[in-house]
């Protein structure tokens, strides 16, 4: 599955289960809410603070998958094709950041 195809999915998906986008401004809070989903279960599995018995079932790709779904909607309600703005990205970080990485002491 490319962007352009996971963008459609969404799109299809709304239309038919979601009535219609919430609009942008709650789209963005709920991306908010979704990333501290995240963030939660990464400092607590992985960083340093306890993880609580009520967290310990949380499926972290699940809630990155939350993040993508958001992500996704903001996109086609703004009409950016997504997968051109990935790819024009990473064209630009490659060339950008090549060297700098593979010079970088602290990476090594």
């Amino acid at each position: 599955m490319n962007i352009q195809n996971a963008q459609q999915e969404v799109d299809t998906w709304i239309k038919n289960h979601g009535v219609r986008y919430f609009n942008e401004l709650t789209n963005m809070a709920q991306l908010t809410e979704e990333v501290g989903e995240v963030a939660r279960i990464i400092a607590r599995r992985y960083g340093e603070q306890s993880e609580k018995e009520s967290d310990k079932d949380k499926d972290l790709g699940e809630e990155l998958a939350d993040v993508l779904f958001v992500v996704l909607c903001l996109a086609n309600q703004t009409g950016i094709d997504l997968q051109e703005a990935f790819d024009k990205r990473m064209d630009k970080k490659t060339k950008r950041d090549h060297d700098r990485h593979h010079n970088n002491k602290k990476l090594k």
